[in-house]
Order: C-alpha cells, then sequence, then structure tokens
C-alpha cells in the first residue's frame, strides 16, 4: 500500500468497524478523470448502496481534516464485486469450498490454468479440488486466482 492508502486506511477503518463495515482496501491511483481514492468494503451477507453511501458521508469530513492528498481527487466507497481476485486470506476464506481459477506464471505438467474447488489455504499456499485430483499451489507462483461465477 503507499503511504496515502495506509493513512487513510488507518482513518477509515475504525469508522467503518462502528458501522459494521470491514475496510478491506484502499486503492489510490490516477484514472480518466484524474486522481481516485477508492476504499473497498466488506461484510457479512454482502454491502448494499446504503453501506457505502453511509461510511462516504461518515468519512468524508475526518478526511478533510486528515488532508492526506494535495490537490483534489475523487473518493469512492465500493464493495469489493463478487468476481474481486483471491489476495488476502479474507477472500480465500470467503471462497473455502468454492470453485475457484488460478492462473499461474509458469506451466505447470504443460498448464498454466486451473479450476477446482478450493478446500483449504495458509499464509503460504492453497489446495484445489480439480476433480481429478488435489493439488497444492504456492500464492507466488500464482499470477491470478479468482472465484468462479456461477448463475
Amino acid at each position: 500500500m503507499s503511504k496515502i492508502a495506509d493513512s487513510v486506511m488507518n482513518l477509515v477503518a475504525p469508522i467503518a468497524e462502528k458501522l459494521g463495515l470491514e475496510v478491506v482496501e484502499v486503492v489510490y491511483e490516477k484514472k480518466y478523470d484524474g486522481m481516485n481514492l477508492t476504499v473497498f468494503i466488506d461484510k457479512d451477507g454482502g454491502v448494499s448502496i446504503d453501506d457505502c453511501e453511509k461510511l462516504h458521508r461518515a468519512i468524508d469530513e475526518p478526511l478533510d481534516r486528515l488532508d492526506p492528498i494535495e490537490g483534489s481527487y475523487t473518493l469512492n466507497v465500493s464493495s469489493l464485486g463478487i468476481d474481486r481476485p483471491l489476495k488476502t486470506d479474507r477472500d480465500f476464506k470467503r471462497n473455502l469450498n468454492k470453485k475457484i481459477t488460478v492462473k499461474l506464471y509458469s506451466a505447470l505438467n504443460g498448464k498454466k490454468k486451473f479450476s477446482g474447488v478450493l478446500l483449504s489455504f495458509d499464509d503460504a499456499s492453497f489446495v484445489l479440488d480439480t476433480g481429478k485430483e488435489q493439488m497444492t499451489f504456492n500464492r507466488q507462483q500464482c499470477a491470478h486466482i479468482e472465484p468462479v461465477i456461477e448463475f
């Protein structure tokens, strides 16, 4: 995380917690419309537009007082989205016993892409049931890990 994202995370996480929300990630980046500060939130049962709006209102004034960013920026509060890549332990926990797709940096057994059910994980690796076998992957060998969205 950048210094700006860290200071914003430290400020808004306790405010979100009081509202029953968890701040999962803070991203400060340039987009087509200028600089954007996005606070990604989550809660059990999912995040509503009302949750985003409540947190936005609750952090607007404290952010102005902290003034972590020189110049203007757009503040966004957003849910993670159902297709959010798995990056954190919370992401892995949320997807336990669900189907995921793994893309590797380098081929393993001639393949770079695997799909299966996430059986377990720890801070360094995870186990995937591909239907044919159980495979253990080191998180560092994975370029991208995402949930499989089935309707």
